[in-house]
């Protein structure tokens, strides 16, 4: 996830990531690490919107230098939560959305059953909202966080819904030459 120095993840009332410093040449190589360690990654529909068809045309488009990137989300089987949406294209029309399923049920039990089943991690890339309520569900185990260097003074927060300490354990972190810094942690909760 990117985040802001001072917290956020997003500004704005569509999730808007403007202020992102997206220093693709160093991020790549742990960018694409995470996508080939998973096999389904979750979303939140109000993400999928755009996120879906956005990576869709990059994958048409060989000249585009994060094609590489859209490959790997479009071939990953892409699981939508929603409580509206029932079928997996977006809700003003266009493309159907390829290798993806709508979930319209209860979250927590559809992704521990995930957990569960055998293959690859999943991966979560939001939205905002979508990501806090996991984190205040406990459902995610290990938190990859790219921590730009801008502040923001406004926006949303994934751990907005917490009702109180969360403990996370220090994995890894990797100071990037464009002022990016990945932290990697573990749930200790």
């Amino acid at each position: 996830m990117q985040m802001s120095l001072d917290g956020f993840v997003s500004t704005g009332p569509n999730d808007e990531q403007k202020w992102v410093t997206w220093a693709f040449g160093d991020i790549r190589s742990h960018v694409l690490a995470l996508l080939d360690s998973s096999d389904t990654i979750l979303i939140g529909r109000k993400l999928a919107d755009d996120y879906i068809p956005y990576w869709q045309g990059v994958n048409s488009k060989p000249e585009d230098p994060m094609q590489e990137v859209a490959k790997r989300i479009v071939a990953a089987k892409k699981i939508v939560f929603s409580k509206s949406l029932k079928k997996p294209a977006s809700p003003a029309g266009g493309s159907i959305w390829e290798n993806t399923e709508v979930s319209n049920g209860d979250f927590v039990k559809k992704i521990n059953e995930l957990k569960n089943q055998d293959g690859k991690d999943l991966i979560v890339y939001g939205g905002t909202s979508f990501v806090a309520e996991l984190v205040k569900a406990g459902l995610i185990d290990d938190y990859h966080i790219f921590i730009n260097p801008v502040a923001i003074g406004k926006g949303e927060s994934i751990f907005s819904c917490l009702d109180g300490f969360k403990n996370l354990k220090l994995k890894e972190s990797i100071t990037y030459p464009s002022g990016i810094v990945l932290l990697s942690y573990e749930n200790n909760n």
